[in-house]
């Protein structure tokens, strides 16, 4: 077991993999091979890397270590050609699409402040990248919207398939075979932690 060295307010002391004793074998080695460095480094180039290192580091709100390996997951998954199986009709499939829209979101911070987006300040990268999302329509030819909605899934599904993101919404992880019983409205398990704090609302990943 691998505890997490990411404190977590909400959930004081909470650590999923602690319920990995619960999870049939397949399960349990599936979400435990998740804290391994993922392979990365096989589908972007370097630059764009740093790119997309910065955009997800952006839209995750990680600016430290710690973090979640968002970008060598998306790479890895990338590289292997592991899509949702579909795209917007008006995009190029998913990988043409990262790679253009990375070298697009560079060219921007160079046309708004001068220099690469890794470089910006963080101030500056959440400038271009709010730019972006308000963004009604064409975006350096491709729909700003629908760039949006590849990069946000992408980053989702990395970020929130990991134990660490589990620890910092309180998931305690799959039912199989053990399964949920106390179902309903503010009633948990005897495994499930309750939430620090509640009324001071989320508490955001730092």
């Amino acid at each position: 077991m691998t505890k997490s060295p990411i404190p977590y307010p909400r959930f004081p002391g909470f650590d999923v993999m602690e319920q990995a004793k619960h999870w049939d074998q397949v399960t349990r080695e599936l979400v435990e091979s998740r804290l391994q460095p993922p392979d990365g480094d096989s589908f972007f180039s370097l630059s764009e890397r740093a790119v997309a290192a910065t955009l997800c580091d952006q839209l995750t709100g990680q600016h430290e270590d710690p973090r979640i390996p968002v970008v060598q997951m998306i790479e890895t998954r990338l590289a292997a050609n592991r899509t949702d199986g579909w795209h917007h009709a008006d995009l190029p499939p998913d990988r043409r699409t990262w790679q253009q829209s990375l070298r697009n979101l560079d060219a921007d911070a160079h046309e708004a402040h001068g220099t690469d987006f890794p470089t910006c300040s963080l101030d500056q990268q959440a400038q271009v990248l709010t730019s972006i999302q308000k963004t009604s329509g064409l975006w350096h030819g491709l729909r700003a919207d629908e760039v949006w909605n590849l990069w946000m899934r992408y980053v989702c599904a990395a970020f929130y398939s990991h134990p660490w993101a589990w620890n910092e919404i309180g998931f305690p992880g799959p039912a199989y075979p053990r399964g949920y019983k106390n179902i309903g409205m503010n009633r948990r398990e005897s495994f499930e932690v309750g939430q620090e704090h509640p009324e001071q609302g989320p508490v955001p990943h730092q």
